[in-house]
């Protein structure tokens, strides 16, 4: 039984709780986004259906009103010009109107206006039998055509209407005013009809409600009567309201009413008398077998997750049990017992899990034999690439940019302190400048007393030389700054002012392992690095902190902020090589005291930083070296 201290620790969030979690959002994403795709394509399908049948209930609805009006209209024209046919007051002419109300029962009266006649009623003719079977008096004929004697005027004018006559009456009858001519003459037809004909075409289904309207807004025709019989209008009505602005013949609306209920809405306006027949559905009820099917479908789904969640339970204890013995044999290894008694179970990702920790074990003990050897690499990055086995054996070339840096003076400074004060002088100063080395993305090749030397583009590189030449360069600034902040509150024999030059060359080298078989290091050697070291020796003749070759300068001479120096013959090189002092990098915003606010001129860096200015005709280069030779710079 494998038993450690880390056994003993309790789980925040079991296996079988993140199964059942994401197994639940799994089953209510599947689930919800089924039943919302079904509910929306259902309701589309329900609204095209109830747009459908509102315009079809509409569209008969207005054709049957339209039907009957017309026939209304020409049966009273019919009648008035078979009577114009005959004499007035004749046996025909009473005989011709009792058959005709007789054949029109709807019909309660007709008369003519004639602007010439007396109260300009010059025609007429009452329904006894209509008015009898209502109990009504003929006399409210009069009454009623004088009240409403500016609409027969506009039906002399053209202008034909339908009245609402029922708030007068107290039963369902409208009037409708039409222009009629007799003899060349203008005149006004008034019909008085029961609404009840009408009512048969026009009236409520199972969800829709259809309603006739003048012009006016007056509701002429309705399921319940009472609207009709207390006269109400609906101008203000948004389906009134938009089938007046829009000006055409029908339309299909989804709109919301005034109680803030959504209605589906259609309009059909009739070529008679400018009235329309207006069709209405409440969107909540025509949508509400998808709220019922959406409720069937959510409790559905909530017994589907709860069976789930039951069986996702029983099948998480087969799982979470192995994985505690895995968590005990990890225990164990971190303790740095990596022999593990383990046997694989089951055939699955578990069994083979545990067959792997098993491995793991064994290959961390063969690790921790061959630890030692990794003792030989100085850089981390170069360490992890030999233990993963990605470190190529033997020499490789590489394009590289290779950096030193040394501390003027050192000696000097060294003989006034002791042993350990230069022990830990240097330990604060070489930390400070690897880190800015580090941060770079390059590689400390070797402290070589008080000097560092580093390498950008291997044995990693930051995907081209040009971007690790400016890495490089980003470096050495940063290594100045840190250095301003490194001289603050220093001063004396025991803290004195440090000031170092730095030296950057690009080029080819040779990258490998070098070393005896008990002990190797990584480096690259060539031209260009000792190139590098010669340039940073540079800096105290020529009065700079931070020195780049021409080969760096022609990587990254549109990044970087310079000054020519004056040209140096290397040993062993036939032409002048240009030598460039770094100011600045104008476009970093990253590294302290540069970007574009830093410096602009090499004199503000040597003021900065207590550089004398050198005569360069009277340098004095190291003559037993014999490694450079300064050349006068050219005026222009």
């Amino acid at each position: 039984m494998l038993k450690n201290e880390s056994s003993n620790e309790k789980v925040k969030f079991s296996i079988g709780a993140k199964l059942i979690t994401i197994i639940s959002i799994l089953v209510i994403f599947s689930l919800g986004t089924i039943t919302g795709l079904v509910s929306w394509f259902v309701g589309e399908d329900i609204q095209t259906m109830s747009e459908e049948s509102n315009r079809t209930v509409n569209f008969q609805a207005g054709a049957a009103a339209e039907k009957e009006l017309f026939s209304i209209k020409a049966n009273a024209f019919l009648f008035l010009d078979v009577l114009n046919s005959t004499e007035t007051g004749s046996g025909i002419a009473k005989q011709t109107a009792n058959f005709y109300f007789e054949r029109n029962p709807q019909i309660a009266a007709i008369a003519v206006t004639d602007a010439r006649m007396d109260k300009r009623l010059y025609r007429k003719l009452i329904s006894t039998n209509f008015f009898l079977s209502r109990e009504l008096e003929p006399s409210v004929i009069d009454e009623f055509i004088e009240k409403e004697m500016d609409t027969a005027v506009q039906a002399e004018k053209g202008i034909s209407q339908v009245i609402n006559a029922s708030p007068f009456f107290g039963e369902p009858i409208l009037v409708l005013f039409y222009p009629y001519k007799e003899r060349g003459l203008d005149q006004g037809l008034i019909v008085f009809f029961s609404a009840e004909t009408l009512s048969e075409h026009i009236g409520t289904g199972k969800l829709q409600t259809t309603y006739l309207v003048n012009n006016l807004g007056d509701i002429l025709i309705h399921p319940d009567f009472e609207l009709t019989k207390n006269g109400i209008n609906v101008r203000d009505s948004t389906l009134f309201i938009e089938m007046r602005e829009k000006g055409d013949m029908n339309r299909q609306i989804l709109f919301t009413d005034k109680e803030g209920k959504k209605q589906f809405g259609a309009y059909k306006k009739l070529s008679i008398a400018d009235l329309a027949v207006l069709t209405t559905a409440e969107a909540d009820k025509v949508l509400e077998p998808v709220v019922r099917s959406t409720f069937k479908n959510v409790t559905l789904s909530v017994a589907v997750l709860a069976l789930a969640i039951l069986f996702i339970w029983f099948f998480s204890k087969s799982i979470s049990s192995p994985v505690k013995v895995l968590a005990a044999a990890a225990g164990e290894i971190e303790q740095g017992n990596y022999e593990l008694d383990l046997t694989a179970k089951t055939k699955d990702e578990i069994g083979l899990l545990t067959k792997s920790f098993v491995r793991m074990g064994k290959g961390l003990a063969e690790r921790e034999r061959l630890k030692d050897s990794f003792g030989r690499f100085i850089n981390k990055e170069i360490a992890e690439l030999a233990m993963k086995g990605e470190l190529a054996l033997g020499g490789e070339t590489k394009e590289t940019t290779i950096f030193f840096s040394d501390i003027r003076s050192f000696t000097a400074i060294s003989e006034k302190l002791e042993p350990n004060e230069v022990v830990e002088f240097l330990n604060e100063y070489m930390t400070q400048m690897v880190e800015c080395v580090n941060d770079t993305h390059g590689v400390v090749d070797k402290f070589i007393g008080d000097a560092v030397m580093a390498v950008w583009g291997a044995p990693t590189s930051a995907g081209s030389p040009r971007e690790d030449a400016l890495n490089c360069i980003r470096a050495a600034l940063r290594m100045r700054a840190a250095l301003i902040i490194f001289n603050q509150g220093r001063g004396g024999d025991k803290k004195p002012i440090i000031r170092i030059g730095c030296g950057i060359n690009s080029g080819p080298v040779v990258a490998g392992q070098i070393g005896s078989k008990k002990r190797m290091e990584y480096t690259v050697i060539g031209d260009a690095v000792n190139l590098a070291s010669r340039t940073e020796s540079l800096n105290k003749p020529l009065g700079t902190d931070i020195l780049i070759t021409e080969n760096t300068y022609n990587l990254v001479k549109d990044k970087v902020t310079v000054e020519e120096m004056p040209s140096v013959t290397v040993k062993g090189k036939s032409a002048p090589l240009r030598m460039f002092a770094v100011i600045n990098m104008p476009e970093e915003t990253g590294i302290p005291g540069a970007g574009e606010k830093g410096p602009k001129t090499l004199s503000q860096i040597r003021e900065k930083l207590g550089i004398p200015t050198p005569d360069f005709n009277k340098v004095d280069v190291n003559e037993d070296e014999k490694k450079y030779n300064i050349q006068a710079q050219n005026k222009q």
